[in-house]
C-alpha cells in the first residue's frame, strides 16, 4: 500500500494564522475514502472474526449462486 503525504496549501488570515487548506481532488478523494474505510472499520468493530476456510467457503458459495458466473 503506497502512503504519500498529501501536498497541502494552507490558507491564512491576516495574523498568520492557518484557517484552511486546499488539497487537490485527488488527495480529497483519497481521503474521503479512507475515512469511509475506518467508519467500516468501526461499525464493524464488535463482530466476531470467522476462520480463513470459512471465509472461503462462503467465497465458493457467492461465486456458485453469482447472476455474472460465467459458463465455459
Amino acid at each position: 500500500m503506497e502512503k504519500t503525504v498529501p501536498q497541502a496549501q494552507f490558507v491564512v488570515n491576516a495574523q498568520g494564522k492557518k484557517t484552511g487548506v486546499l488539497l487537490s481532488l485527488k488527495q480529497y478523494q483519497k481521503l474521503l475514502e479512507d475515512l469511509h474505510d475506518l467508519a467500516v472499520i468501526a461499525e464493524r468493530r464488535d463482530e466476531e472474526p470467522i476462520s480463513l476456510e470459512e471465509m472461503q467457503r462462503r467465497f465458493i458459495l457467492l461465486q456458485e449462486y453469482s447472476p455474472h458466473k460465467r459458463h465455459i
